[in-house]
């Protein structure tokens, strides 16, 4: 029996909202990535394999059903009253982190000192911000996209900036999974576009690789974090050496 066209569109968005390609579904589903091209261009699979993709996506199709009759595409982007919320209050912000990286309840109870109470507060605050939407058995699904950015100057940006930052560089890049890059230079224009372009990849592949390793079991998962910046930029213990320009 085919599936309907909404459920295949519901499937469709799902797959954008993990960042996640048809390459990506093609390799954990061991099919080609044509197969899995051809089979969504024509809206045409068998139930069994829009379980397998389920499966997949972590997604269940009472899930899958209420996606496809409310056909809303995900959030690129949160309001500032909602980022201001998450900043207020850290804990929701890390409630946000684990229900973006698709943390089970028993492990957030097991990993985290939470009550199943306080827990389930946090997956209410979130739900009312119209950041989740909370489901019975305290299951989330999230409505923003999985690689959502946050607001150019917005409140996040700026706690990050005034009070996270000093926090991520206080110690030392020497672990076995850290890496610290400082590379300065001089180039030009279309330099420097073909360098933010680069970044923009990496932050593409990135947001790929969390949406495959989102289905593993919270204890073989590593919280990462990754900053990428540019910006025309000189140290400024350089400015005393500075010629003033005039003229």
């Amino acid at each position: 029996m085919a599936v309907s066209l909404e459920l295949v569109d519901a499937l469709k968005r799902c797959l954008r909202g993990q960042g996640m390609t048809y390459r990506d579904l093609a390799a954990q589903m061991k099919m080609s990535e044509a197969a899995i091209k051809r089979m969504f261009s024509r809206r045409a699979m068998s139930l069994q394999r829009l379980e397998q993709i389920c499966e997949v996506l972590d997604v269940g199709l009472a899930e899958l059903s209420a996606e496809a009759s409310r056909g809303r595409k995900p959030m690129v982007q949160l309001e500032a009253a909602q980022e201001q919320a998450l900043v207020k209050e850290p804990a929701l912000l890390m409630a946000l982190f684990l229900t973006l990286n698709r943390w089970r309840q028993e492990d957030v109870l097991e990993h985290f000192g939470f009550t199943s109470a306080q827990w389930t507060g946090l997956l209410v605050k979130l739900d009312r911000l119209g950041i989740i939407e909370l489901m019975p058995g305290n299951r989330t699904r999230t409505l923003t996209a999985r690689n959502f950015r946050w607001r150019a100057d917005g409140p996040m940006e700026r706690y990050f900036r005034h009070t996270l930052l000093t926090d991520y560089f206080a110690d030392a890049f020497d672990g076995e999974q850290d890496a610290l890059l400082l590379l300065s230079g001089s180039l030009s224009i279309e330099g420097i576009k073909q360098l933010r372009q680069r970044l923009e990849e990496v932050a593409r592949e990135f947001d790929a690789l969390l949406a495959r390793d989102a289905t593993l079991p919270a204890s073989e998962r590593i919280g990462v974090s990754l900053v990428l910046a540019q910006k025309p930029w000189l140290l400024q213990l350089f400015n005393p050496y500075r010629r003033s320009r005039t003229g």
